[in-house]
């Protein structure tokens, strides 16, 4: 068995992948938004999903819910605090499989400058050879936080008693990785 540090490294492919999240709204909606810019890499043997490792850093300056004006109020010191912080990362410490291709990916996500443990909910869609010689594979996660638990707590209360932003926040996570390929030492 491989060690984690002899684990093939898969990169993101962050043309075919996406970092979304929905929260509630005034309490009847939900908005829903996503973030452009992030990077990351997964070690792991596709056989043997147990010993994955994933590192994820995200760049909380580009969210993006579609509204500038929400945009720029999620950036400031009332959310993400983007001066401050300016990513928000995840590291897992752990897999556990569940049923066939469902895993618990357990880890670290550090946001607003606390780090609490998270487990994300994984569909392993399977891997395969691409069309340019490479090799892919593809996941679905899911998990859902309280954002007051990463000191995000500003909020407004309503005069029907409910608050205008919801403290639940579902995160959807749509994941293709490139199989990289070591290179060969020179003499």
């Amino acid at each position: 068995m491989a060690t984690n540090a002899e684990l093939p490294i898969w990169a993101l492919d962050l043309v075919h992948s996406s970092i979304g999240f929905t929260v509630r709204h005034l309490v009847v909606s939900k908005v829903r938004g996503k973030f452009g810019r992030w990077t990351g890499t997964i070690r792991m043997d596709e056989h043997d999903l147990a010993a994955a490792q994933v590192d994820v850093s995200i760049e909380t300056a580009s969210v993006d819910t579609g509204v500038e004006q929400r945009d720029n109020h999620l950036r400031s010191a009332d959310f993400f605090d983007v001066e401050k912080f300016p990513a928000m990362t995840f590291k897992s410490t752990g897999v556990e499989k569940e049923k066939a291709g469902t895993l618990h990916l357990h880890g670290n996500l550090t946001l607003h400058g606390v780090t609490r443990p998270v487990t994300l909910e994984v569909e392993y869609a399977g891997s395969q050879k691409d069309p340019w010689g490479g090799f892919r594979a593809g996941f679905s996660a899911r998990t859902s936080l309280d954002r007051k638990e990463f000191g995000l707590t500003y909020n407004q209360l309503l005069e029907t008693g409910g608050v205008v932003v919801g403290e639940k926040v579902d995160i959807d996570i749509e994941i293709e990785a490139v199989k990289q390929v070591p290179v060969a030492a020179t003499a």
